[in-house]
């Protein structure tokens, strides 16, 4: 997968994350681990283009670990929101098994980055 298709697929990640948290009950704790969610879900996309114009490797395996750890901790959001039955865990199956899949992504990419 090329730099211009894991953009695509981290912005409708994003716009996934979107669409859950508007589904998120508007009791304090779905405000309030929603908005943990939204933040490092919305952000995986926008850090992942930063990565792409990094100025050495270096910048790079930095900017994408940033990356990893922005998937890592929307997927322990959706971990907490079906965990703490804030919202059916049915409606995120789909979203947390994208997040391991770009999980898995970003450690191969860094990994061969780091010469591993």
């Amino acid at each position: 997968m090329d730099q211009e298709q894991m953009k695509v697929r981290t912005k409708d990640f994003a716009k996934k994350v979107i669409s859950l948290c508007r589904q998120l009950p508007a009791t304090q704790e779905g405000r309030l681990v929603g908005g943990q969610f939204f933040r490092s879900g919305t952000s995986v996309g926008a850090n992942y283009r930063g990565a792409c114009r990094a100025r050495s490797k270096a910048d790079f395996i930095s900017k994408l670990s940033i990356v990893l750890e922005e998937t890592d901790e929307s997927l322990y959001w959706m971990e907490i929101l079906s965990e703490s039955r804030i919202v059916n865990s049915k409606l995120l199956t789909d979203l947390i098994k994208e997040a391991k899949e770009l999980i898995a992504i970003f450690v191969s990419s860094l990994n061969t980055a780091k010469g591993k």
